[in-house]
């Protein structure tokens, strides 16, 4: 298939947001990836982009939203605990001065010292700065009052993250309308 560069991109590498059966938004996935599913007949696209890809004998157009033609039963719906998904949860904010555009760390709430877990509900974005001027004290103690209380987020919330302004058809479907 012949695919179009935007910013140097495959458009066949666009996200996709992929529901299950009844759905429910499961994960997303690239392009490249939904129309093969389309092709074997596992899926049923439910938007679409404007644009579209061609072959020698085919054009189709891009994908945006499919559900899957059988359901799937998901065990374990969680987010997986990393450095990336903390940052994504806090928006890349420091969780004490609300500075964006800075390098961050991540801090515990209560430190390890203290008894603090690595945890979503203990683990926060923070700046430099202000992860030096807390230590290894509970925030109340440095004066440092959290700006939103860390929280463990569900898949939703998660996949609400990527959803960009061309993504419109996919606000429906996380409940963002």
């Amino acid at each position: 298939m012949r695919h179009l560069k935007r910013n140097g991109n495959s458009i066949l590498n666009r996200e996709v947001l992929v529901l299950n059966q009844n759905y429910q938004p499961l994960l997303i996935c690239t392009a490249k990836r939904a129309i093969c599913l389309e092709y074997l007949g596992k899926v049923s696209v439910i938007e679409n982009y404007r644009e579209f890809v061609h072959s020698p004998s085919v054009t189709l157009q891009l994908p945006s939203v499919i559900k899957l033609d059988r359901y799937i039963n998901i065990k374990n719906n969680d987010i997986i605990l990393s450095r990336k998904n903390i940052l994504k949860r806090d928006r890349h904010q420091c969780q004490y001065c609300g500075r964006k555009s800075v390098p961050m760390t991540l801090d515990h709430v209560i430190p390890k010292e203290l008894g603090g877990k690595d945890i979503w509900e203990n683990l926060v974005c923070c700046c430099h700065v202000c992860n030096n001027k807390k230590g290894n004290r509970l925030p109340e103690e440095a004066k440092m009052p959290l700006i939103r209380r860390p929280q463990k987020p569900n898949r939703i919330y998660y996949i609400q993250q990527y959803v960009k302004r061309s993504q419109s058809a996919w606000r429906p479907y996380l409940y963002m309308d």
